[in-house]
């Protein structure tokens, strides 16, 4: 399956994405809201999980691919999609929109844009009622693509991740919210 938004086409992933997927991965910037980088090995592990969940969910983590008329038009930049938390939380089981791009990918606005695309596909096509997306504290950027995306913030629902050490600066994370839109009125 393939998503189109009027700049990025959101697509399965192809061999050619695991080189600058790992660059990315391993990029201090760009992982800086993580617990690690992440190996070349390890990074090709995580595209293995992804075509793994679209497998077994039907929907993933989307590669990003620009397509526009600018200097980035053909490229891979990272992903954005829906996945699964494969952690127990108050909140699992659940279905999360995530994202992660290169920094040349900043500030374009296609983290947004790609993620409204993935919440639209979550919830017209797989029914879903809601859908969250979690971080650390520390990660503003991507707050602030939960906000722009019409998530909300309820200081109630931050957790500590059960996947990190607690002396770790990325133990405790924030949790935002988005349910589905109502449908019509029924008569």
């Amino acid at each position: 399956m393939t998503l189109e938004t009027s700049r990025l086409l959101l697509r399965r992933w192809r061999p050619e994405d695991r080189a600058p997927f790992a660059a990315l991965n391993a990029d201090p910037e760009v992982m800086e809201h993580f617990p690690a980088r992440l190996t070349r090995a390890e990074s090709d592990s995580f595209v293995d999980r992804i075509e793994t969940g679209f497998a077994e969910h039907g929907f993933g983590l989307w590669a990003l691919e620009v397509r526009d008329t600018g200097p980035m038009n053909g490229q891979f930049i990272g992903f954005t999609g829906l996945s699964v938390p494969s952690f127990q939380a108050h909140f699992t089981p659940a279905v999360e929109v995530g994202w992660r791009l290169a920094r040349p990918a900043w500030g374009h606005g296609y983290a947004s844009e790609a993620a409204r695309q993935a919440l639209t596909e979550g919830f017209t096509t797989y029914g879903l009622a809601e859908v969250v997306s979690f971080t650390t504290v520390a990660n503003v950027r991507s707050q602030a693509v939960m906000a722009r995306i019409g998530m909300t913030h309820d200081p109630a629902d931050d957790f500590a991740h059960p996947r990190i050490a607690p002396e770790e600066p990325t133990h405790r994370h924030v949790l935002w919210r988005i349910k589905a839109p109502a449908g019509p009125a029924r008569q």
